[in-house]
């Protein structure tokens, strides 16, 4: 008790040296609070000093060095009477407040909020990030906030930002009006218009909030997932064009099937062949509208001329592996009978026919059978 008296005494450098990275504001101890007149203020870089008398906040330091007399004490000389320089000691708290950025500071939404979008309405969103702050009025910072404590780190107020951050968020979401879809696509823009808008919460308590960062907006999951199936058929284009690639892609397969043999290998060849003459076929129509319609067997044809005389217009779907495939003209339909991929007992269907029948029972069809040669005997 009495080194601790003959210390506060002595003291004559007033300092502090933060070791730590959550402190927000030390009270510089000393015993009574006594200062040495004349005693050496050295305030850092980072830092505020501020002088507390009876309660009252007197004056406060920016960073540098200061001899503490009279004449650098003109807020705390009046508050004690003092008309004229003294040498005695005086008695005064001396608080340092960090101001340096406290960074990535968490906050995000509780529960999910509930807003109206031009383009999905009522709709539910969550979000989180991260955000910075610093003292900037150490003043008021003491005097809302702190009070008497001896040492303020930010987790004390950490939880009491967050909250407000969330819920400034959820009031600012729902009278900005932005569409969910562009917050998600302009983050850093949304951030910024959120710490604009928030800033005046952060000033009552001396705070400057510097950087609010949107880490994630999140949609419910079945919007999400509707918003993946939209995505999907963007990416598909033309939907004819793809079904094309499907079915090329599934002949491709079938040709290259090992446990298909002679079978397979003929399957896809005939397929092959037909699916060219039906890609022929689409890129000789005229792309000009109003074309005439002209029917035709086996369907309608848009936008092209009738099939010459003697020249078969036959446009047959073929059963393949219980996959449809086609159509084929009579062509591709004698490759696939010599190849042995077309039998009496597959199912086909064309233009008029009310389902599924087997290939012999249809005579445009069964007629080709007797048409095209029987396959080669087996090699001896």
């Amino acid at each position: 008790m009495i080194w601790k008296k003959l210390r506060g005494e002595l003291i004559d450098i007033i300092e502090w040296l933060d070791d730590s990275n959550d402190t927000m504001v030390y009270r510089f101890e000393r015993y009574g609070n006594e200062i040495k007149y004349g005693a050496q203020l050295v305030v850092r870089e980072g830092q505020y000093a501020v002088f507390v008398n009876q309660g009252k906040i007197a004056d406060v330091f920016s960073p540098g060095q200061y001899r503490l007399e009279t004449k650098n004490l003109p807020v705390l000389s009046t508050l004690m009477g003092w008309k004229y320089g003294f040498e005695s000691p005086f008695k005064a708290e001396v608080y340092f407040v960090s101001s340096r950025r406290f960074t990535d500071l968490k906050w995000g939404t509780k529960n999910p909020i509930m807003m109206r979008d031009a383009e999905f309405g009522p709709i539910r969103i969550r979000a989180y990030g991260t955000y910075v702050m610093r003292v900037d009025k150490p003043d008021v910072f003491l005097k809302e906030i702190v009070g008497t404590d001896g040492e303020f780190t930010k987790d004390e107020i950490d939880g009491q930002l967050r909250s407000i951050v969330a819920s400034r968020f959820a009031d600012v979401v729902g009278e900005a009006k932005i569409p969910v879809l562009d917050m998600a696509a302009n983050y850093d823009e949304f951030g910024q218009f959120l710490t604009d808008r928030i800033q005046s919460e952060f000033d009552t308590y001396g705070l400057e909030l510097t950087k609010l960062l949107i880490e994630n907006i999140s949609l419910p999951s079945a919007v999400e997932e509707a918003l993946d199936k939209r995505t999907s058929m963007g990416v598909i284009g033309n939907l004819d064009a793809y079904t094309k690639f499907q079915t090329a892609e599934a002949m491709e397969a079938a040709a290259n099937n090992p446990n298909g043999g002679g079978a397979a290998e003929g399957m896809g060849l005939g397929m092959g062949f037909g699916m060219a003459q039906q890609m022929m076929g689409s890129m000789q129509q005229p792309s000009g509208g109003g074309q005439n319609v002209q029917g035709g067997q086996g369907g309608n044809q848009v936008g092209g001329p009738p099939p010459l005389p003697g020249v078969s217009a036959l446009a047959v779907h073929v059963a393949v592996n219980g996959q449809q495939a086609g159509p084929f003209d009579e062509a591709a339909l004698k490759g696939m009978i010599s190849q042995g991929t077309l039998a009496a007992e597959t199912l086909v269907w064309m233009g008029g026919m009310s389902g599924w029948q087997k290939a012999g029972e249809v005579g445009e069809v069964a007629k080709l059978f007797g048409q095209a040669p029987p396959p080669l005997p087996p090699m001896s």
